[in-house]
């Protein structure tokens, strides 16, 4: 990396770690956010980046989808979510049965009872699953559905690339693959190779938020720790937020 330091070119950004149907945790962040705005407020509408995992693991999926959705209707950020690899899972569980008893069995029981859709008993993942993916369809609303369809892959704020996962070193940034940029983890965290940019991402859960030369990992692992993790960006500045579930 140059020793000139990371500037989102004067844009205020605020990014905010795997969610993990964690509300509980997201509506005391988001209102720190809109605290830390109201009191340092700025001229151009700040961007809010949401990197991805909004649903499986904790319990209310279908909340978090719908606070992101009232923050973009009414709110004063520019609201970006991107596509996490849970996102990638749902979809994939919509559309391809086979995958179904993969993703109740580690993930979606908890996305499932968010909907209202009967969990099947231990053991019983792969007899149910054409009922739990016709189920969970019927249960998606219609603007949840749209959504899925169009989060985003990433976002990039000046030296700074918003990504749910990470980038493949030695791959130019133009030429990622969606699946790594979902879902990589050890080759790219264990990299210090200049990507081009300063990688802002989730994904991997780290017990404190990890400010590096190369990338920043925001994803505290909520679902087991009970903190929820954001970043704010502006100019060459970098500040953390966190909230408690």
């Amino acid at each position: 990396m140059t020793s000139t330091a990371p500037t989102t070119g004067g844009r205020r950004v605020y990014a905010v770690g795997d969610i993990h149907g964690h509300t509980d945790a997201l509506t005391p962040l988001i209102r720190a956010l809109q605290d830390d705005l109201a009191g340092d407020p700025v001229a151009e509408r700040p961007l809010l980046v949401f990197l991805g995992d909004y649903f499986d693991r904790g319990p209310d999926s279908r909340g978090v989808v719908d606070m992101i959705l009232e923050l973009e209707a009414d709110g004063p950020f520019e609201v970006v979510a991107l596509k996490g690899n849970h996102e990638d899972a749902l979809l994939r569980v919509l559309t391809d049965a086979d995958f179904g008893p993969n993703w109740i069995r580690n993930w979606g029981r908890a996305t499932l009872r968010s909907y209202g859709v009967e969990v099947p008993a231990p053991g019983l993942e792969a007899a149910e699953t054409a009922r739990v993916q016709a189920d969970l369809q019927a249960a998606l609303p219609p603007r949840h559905r749209d959504f899925l369809a169009r989060c985003v892959m990433s976002r990039t704020v000046g030296d700074y690339l918003f990504v749910h996962a990470g980038v493949r070193p030695g791959v130019a940034l133009a030429a990622q693959d969606d699946k790594d940029l979902m879902w990589i983890r050890y080759d790219f965290l264990e990299s210090e190779a200049d990507f081009g940019k300063v990688v802002v991402h989730g994904h991997t859960p780290s017990d404190a938020p990890e400010l590096r030369v190369n990338r920043i990992g925001i994803d505290t692992g909520v679902y087991y720790s009970g903190v929820l993790t954001a970043v704010r960006l502006e100019g060459t500045d970098q500040r953390i937020f966190q909230a408690r579930a």
